[in-house]
């Protein structure tokens, strides 16, 4: 794996990683690094302004507090610390932090002081190990932080947020800032953290935690469209960039294989090929007459084609799944989006050949059509979005993407990844669509089916990104702007255009 890439590690290896720290000689002082990068960060926060309320919870996170509050007061900042546990019953080093900040002329409330205004807001409450959704003094405390108008920086996670999953147990911290230690964790990424985590920071804290502890998680960068997009060379043809064949467009929903198409074609495929299952649509596509349209099934048998896309308005007719089978029967790099997914789950013998497909196969579900490939409910597939990405990946022999906030893909090899582009705007109709043109063209143009579906999920965001900033804001993004944006956002990357 390419160590460009930044790591992400789940609660438990957290926790390995840190006792390999803590057994080295002399212990590593986790907790002192982590408070001072803390402290160094809501300084840098204050400007001209100087009230601070530190909230320390009972445990280690409560300790980071108490290091930070300490650093703090040294440099004169006004800092008031509500401490909601008892000194008897921290862990040692959070109880040694909290007496060195009594040491230093520091005092701690047991609540939020009344008609107190703090200029920013310090959520030391919990980390990585809350698993129940918080209650009594601790939900008020979190009430009165989001009430307040104060800046907020959370120390390691957001309390209330768990740090696996990205749930928010019940209320949780809404943080401007979020500054996590020793590494990033996947409920940062996903889910709920996207709206809780404000700007984030990762503070090392000295310990390189990949030497230490291998990754299996990351999180998807710029690299990845580089590496899937080279400089072209000059001496080229049109074949070279490869045939991608879109299999859908089942009555009334021609227009989801025409995004597909369109977004192959703008994104560099030599030739695509639009089937559409539906007899009486349109045989042109007024927009972009480069499109060849033909008949489904003459599109899923064509032979050039180096990667088949199936799903967009395909349907779930009779038709629709013999077009399925015939598609999977093929010796070319598969996408399955929409209705074939929906096809696949409803067949254990079709995903059963799925699952034996030597060619390579990318899936590419919401969290509805990853319940039904899974048998179970789109509650239970996002409780976890990275556990389930990671089924569906081992269930089908795919490289999967559950798409969503901070989409998450994944490997049968158990590699995963979190893509962090993208915006609500991109909530819309035709989206996927879009997405599994793009996967397609980058296969045919050479990328390997990892390299093409993490390439174009980072690209797809961008994109969204990039219309969503030319509209002023998140409403009317559209999936076809989207497409066109994918080859503005592609070229400046790949060429500096």
């Amino acid at each position: 794996m390419t160590p460009a890439l930044s790591p992400i590690y789940r609660s438990e290896d957290i926790r390995r990683i840190e006792a390999a720290a803590f057994a080295l000689s002399p212990p590593a002082p986790l907790m002192e690094r982590a408070g001072l990068a803390a402290a160094e960060l809501i300084r840098a926060q204050l400007g001209s302004r100087d009230r601070v309320l530190v909230l320390a919870g009972p445990g280690n996170n409560g300790g980071d507090a108490f290091v930070a509050a300490r650093h703090l007061r040294q440099w004169w900042v006004d800092t008031t610390v509500v401490f909601t546990g008892t000194a008897g019953s921290l862990p040692a080093d959070a109880k040694t932090a909290c007496e060195a900040w009594r040491a230093a002329g520091g005092t701690v409330q047991a609540q939020w002081p009344d008609g107190f205004a703090p200029d920013v807001v310090v959520d030391g409450l919990f980390g990585i190990g809350l698993r129940r959704p918080l209650d009594g003094r601790h939900a008020d405390l979190v009430a009165r932080t989001a009430g307040s108008r104060a800046t907020v920086i959370a120390l390691d996670v957001p309390s209330g947020l768990q740090a696996d999953t990205g749930q928010a147990l019940g209320t949780a911290v809404r943080a401007d800032h979020t500054i996590t230690f020793i590494a990033l964790k996947p409920g940062l990424l996903t889910l709920d953290g996207p709206d809780h985590t404000g700007v984030l920071h990762v503070a090392a804290l000295g310990l390189d935690a990949a030497a230490t502890l291998e990754p299996q998680g990351f999180v998807i960068d710029g690299l990845s469209v580089r590496i899937a997009l080279p400089n072209r060379r000059r001496n080229t043809h049109k074949g070279d960039y490869g045939d991608v064949a879109i299999v859908g467009g089942a009555a009334g929903m021609a227009g989801a294989a025409w995004l597909a198409g369109r977004a192959a074609l703008l994104l560099g495929a030599g030739r695509v090929y639009v089937g559409l299952a539906d007899a009486q649509a349109p045989t042109l596509d007024p927009l972009h007459p480069e499109l060849m349209m033909r008949s489904a099934a003459d599109v899923v048998n064509l032979p050039r084609t180096r990667v088949l896309v199936v799903g967009p308005g395909l349907g779930q007719s009779d038709p629709a799944a013999a077009l399925l089978d015939a598609a999977i029967a093929r010796d070319v790099p598969l996408v399955l989006d929409a209705d074939a997914l929906n096809l696949v789950a409803l067949d254990a013998d079709r995903a059963r050949r799925v699952r034996e497909r030597t060619a390579g196969t990318i899936a590419t579900p919401h969290p509805a059509e990853a319940a039904r490939l899974l048998a179970t409910d789109t509650t239970a597939v996002q409780a976890d979005r990275v556990a389930s990405s990671l089924q569906l990946a081992e269930k089908l022999n795919a490289w999967t993407v559950l798409k969503g906030a901070g989409s998450v893909c994944a490997g049968p090899d158990g590699t995963w990844f979190v893509n962090t582009t993208g915006n609500p705007g991109m909530a819309a109709a035709g989206m996927g669509d879009v997405l599994s043109g793009m996967i397609g063209a980058l296969a045919a143009q050479g990328a390997s089916i990892q390299e093409a579906l993490l390439a174009a999920v980072h690209l797809h965001g961008l994109a969204g990104d990039a219309v969503a900033a030319n509209h002023g804001g998140l409403i009317g993004v559209t999936a076809g702007e989207v497409a066109t944006a994918a080859r503005l956002v592609a070229n400046k990357m790949v060429y500096g255009a």
